[in-house]
């Protein structure tokens, strides 16, 4: 796999992946950005609650619990001093009309099994289950 990133002006580029999409990146205006988009580190946190979000979909379509509203919540502790690398991520898997003990072994799944970015980071990852009625 191969990405490229641009540099557009200021502080702004632009990530193209094989799949053709483009993100936009930007800074602060503090450090020489005009905020026309998420920050890296953002990215990162995107990267890994859309990832394993879209495995445990997955996971509670193929158990016939689709759940009707899904989302994934993540939080992130980063390093006071440079380069403020993020050390810890908790995610919560929040879904509604999911039996909690499906979205809790589909949770588990995709952080034991399946999600490529969760593997990817030296973070440590932790997570817990809301399921909704």
């Amino acid at each position: 796999m191969e990405a490229k990133v641009i540099w557009h002006t200021g502080m702004r580029f632009v990530g193209l992946g094989p799949s053709g999409h483009g993100v936009i990146m930007d800074a602060s205006p503090d450090v020489g950005g005009e905020d026309s988009g998420p920050r890296p580190t953002e990215l990162l946190l995107f990267a890994l609650g859309g990832c394993t979000g879209m495995d445990a979909v997955s996971i509670l379509k193929k158990m016939r619990t689709p759940p009707r509203k899904f989302e994934v919540l993540v939080s992130a502790e980063r390093e006071p001093k440079h380069p403020k690398a993020v050390r810890k991520v908790h995610l919560t898997y929040r879904a509604e009309g999911v039996p909690e003990e499906n979205l809790k072994k589909a949770a588990q799944l995709s952080q034991e099994r399946y999600c490529s970015v969760s593997h990817s980071l030296s973070a440590k990852l932790s997570f817990s289950v809301e399921a909704l009625p």
